[in-house]
């Protein structure tokens, strides 16, 4: 039986961008895939300029990684609300996620391999 989710080291290297800033860039990114959904490139915290993210107070829950905890991005120019998700305590089968970051890409935030 297939798992949900399956979670790899994502290829070369990646980069996060959002109001003109570069919010991180990784080696060690990972690329979760689950079901019929695009791919999600994961960037471990340490890689992430968290001085731009400020927690939300949104959540949700997803049965196969757990429950998500998100942050807004605060630029010089705007905040962009719940752009970007962390599971603080992943389930088993999405455990290699845990102190990682995801960006919901928009015509505000990339998400690229460079």
């Amino acid at each position: 039986m297939n798992k949900p989710i399956s979670i790899r080291k994502a290829q070369g290297n990646w980069t996060v961008r959002a109001g003109g800033a570069v919010l991180g860039e990784s080696a060690n990114a990972l690329e979760l895939c689950e079901g019929n959904y695009d791919p999600v490139i994961y960037f471990p915290r340490d890689d992430i300029a968290m001085a731009f993210l400020d927690n939300s107070d949104h959540s949700t829950h997803c049965p196969h990684k757990g429950d998500a905890s998100y942050f807004s991005i605060v630029t010089k120019s705007q905040t962009i609300a719940n752009a970007a998700w962390s599971y603080e305590n992943p389930l088993k089968d999405a455990a290699r996620i845990r102190d990682h970051i995801a960006f919901s890409k928009s015509d505000l935030v990339t998400v690229e391999r460079v």
